[in-house]
């Protein structure tokens, strides 16, 4: 036996080894012509001969690596941060080692060494990006923005609802302006709307398939084992039970708003959850409404229709499956209609008359029914196997017709106690309490907002926490909407709650909201910053997170002495530290 063949031998031996010591990869489609036996061995026999190959060649196991990948997302519900994960998973099978981190851990200047970048990015609000990606967008925005080069391959999937006139504005945004820096669009933007899984996936899968990332994919790995994710999620929620919903408004309120207590009975660790989460509800929409389509459309909802998951009758179709509420352009397209006014609901197109309408054709026209996610007010640690929401009913009139909110009526008057609903946990990637029970707490909640606050307190009160508490609460009047009065009356008194401050909108001449309190108060409220506070806020993104934030500003500049380039830079650290979070919508 000559030396040559002594070699060959040994490096067979190490490849056995290693095949023998790893997982078997996946060389063979699911979708190729073979059954499971047979794909399993043909597994098994290629990652056997590639080991051999790599180890003939000189290479080992821990030197062999894929390329490498840069996975950024903006997210503000964690649907983008959950997806980022997945992508990461699936990239390794695809032959690339991939990072993920959110847009605002980078320098847009960063991307020059970049070569491989994949963006998910939500848009909140008012078109704008979300918390952890604003700094990253308006660098990229600036005019000052360095070049990029061609060597840096992209794409952008944004996640939005087309429900709104800026849809998707900021991956939009994203994806244009990488382009005109001079970065290779590798995939065209893909645009989700809130049904985003059929749209994810195709592009998920087809990104891998661009030259620019096929070209340069390593070797296709098994991703590493991991924990079996939560056995409920969106798509498979688990039916729980409600136990009550009760008014929190007096008599006389124009608002109301119902503390909603939910059995998570049956439920084990998968619905485990943390203060600071959120919970999926999965509405089923007014069966009165259901009957008003029928009858304007002119159908008898026995008809036989055919949706993504399979056919069915009509009538459950509208119930349970479709939003019969929302009109997206994509209503507007196959129903061949125009609104007749801007804020029009699909009721609205149908009364005006759809040409060649077709029970077949109304579906076609209309989004698949999405859940509605609540902040979690109660702490697990003091309710278990429960979860407590704070949820305020949609009522209002457009074009002389009562229009109601699908799941704030689904859960405030129309599901009966007992009744079943289907729930899952979102967790939050950001908005929880801090580790440190000693660190003081600012929150900041008028209306519905106070829900996660209501289980941060709970939760500081059963801990014990030694950290300083301040809430800044409001609504329209101290008599009818003081959410929650006894128990924050009865935390001030025992000293759970450091200061709470209350802003009654319409108790005086001049409206006084949450905003105004924190200026007033800006001395103390600095120097709660300064003392280490951490800041969350929670409730409407469109005006009051707006004007909460100028407050805040205003309040650095003032106490801190600082002008507004350095309160950019003060602001940018709470946020970079975690110690300014929002949960707004």
């Amino acid at each position: 036996m000559t030396q040559q063949d002594t070699q060959i031998l040994e490096k067979l031996a190490i490849a056995i080894g290693e095949t023998q010591s790893t997982a078997v990869q996946s060389f063979i489609p699911e979708d190729a012509p073979f059954d499971v036996e047979q794909r399993q061995w043909l597994n098994g026999l290629f990652t056997g001969l590639y080991a051999f190959t790599r180890a003939a060649s000189g290479g080992s196991s821990e030197a062999e690596a894929g390329t490498a990948l840069t996975i950024l997302f903006g997210s503000q519900s964690g649907t983008a941060e959950s997806l980022s994960k997945d992508l990461k998973k699936f990239a390794k099978t695809q032959g690339f080692e991939a990072e993920v981190a959110e847009l605002d851990s980078l320098d847009p200047a960063d991307l020059a060494s970049i070569n491989h970048l994949l963006i998910i990015a939500a848009t909140f609000g008012e078109g704008e990006p979300t918390d952890n990606a604003r700094n990253f967008y308006e660098g990229l925005m600036a005019d000052d923005a360095a070049p990029l080069p061609a060597t840096l391959n992209f794409s952008i999937c944004g996640l939005g609802d087309s429900s709104y006139p800026n849809f998707n504005n900021v991956a939009t945004d994203l994806d244009r302006r990488l382009g005109e820096l001079g970065a290779t669009r590798a995939h065209d933007l893909v645009k989700c709307d809130v049904a985003y899984d059929d749209d994810y996936a195709g592009w998920k899968s087809d990104v891998f398939r661009s030259d620019a990332f096929a070209s340069a994919a390593g070797s296709a790995l098994a991703p590493e084992p991991e924990e079996a994710g939560p056995l409920f999620d969106k798509n498979h929620p688990f039916l729980a039970t409600l136990l009550a919903s009760d008014c929190l408004n007096g008599d006389g309120s124009a608002k109301t708003v119902n503390h909603v207590e939910i059995s998570l009975a049956g439920g084990g660790e998968d619905l485990a959850y943390s203060v600071g989460d959120s919970l999926g509800v999965w509405p089923i929409n007014d069966a009165d409404l259901v009957n008003d389509l029928l009858s304007a459309a002119g159908f008898s909802g026995k008809e036989t229709v055919h949706l993504k998951s399979g056919s069915c009758k009509l009538r459950s179709a509208l119930l349970t499956k479709l939003d019969i509420v929302t009109a997206i352009p994509s209503t507007l397209e196959t129903w061949q209609v125009e609104k007749p006014f801007e804020d029009a609901h699909v009721f609205d197109l149908i009364r005006q008359g759809v040409p060649d309408f077709s029970p077949q054709k109304l579906v076609d026209g209309l989004r698949p029914l999405q859940p509605r996610l609540y902040s979690i007010s109660s702490s697990p640690n003091k309710h278990p196997g429960e979860v407590h929401l704070t949820v305020g009913e949609v009522h209002y009139e457009m074009d002389g017709h009562k229009r109601e909110g699908v799941a704030s009526l689904f859960l405030g008057s129309r599901l009966p106690v007992g009744g079943s609903l289907g729930v899952y946990v979102q967790r939050s990637g950001h908005f929880h309490l801090p580790d440190n029970d000693d660190q003081p707490v600012i929150m900041i909640g008028p209306g519905t907002g106070i829900a996660p606050f209501h289980a941060f307190l709970e939760e500081r009160e059963v801990r014990g926490a030694k950290g300083q508490n301040w809430l800044f609460f409001g609504d329209q009047h101290e008599k009818t909407d003081y959410l929650y009065r006894d128990e924050l009356e009865g935390w001030m008194e025992a000293g759970l709650l450091s200061r709470l401050s209350l802003a009654w909108s319409r108790d005086a001449d001049q409206k006084v909201y949450v905003q105004h309190l924190i200026e007033s108060d800006g001395a103390t409220f600095f120097d709660w910053l300064e003392a280490g506070a951490s800041i969350y806020v929670c409730g409407d993104a469109s005006r009051m997170a707006a004007d909460v934030d100028s407050a805040i500003r205003k309040v650095v500049a003032q106490h801190g002495n600082r002008d507004e380039a350095a309160v950019d830079v003060y602001m940018s650290e709470l946020v970079k530290a975690h110690r300014y979070q929002r949960d707004v919508y």
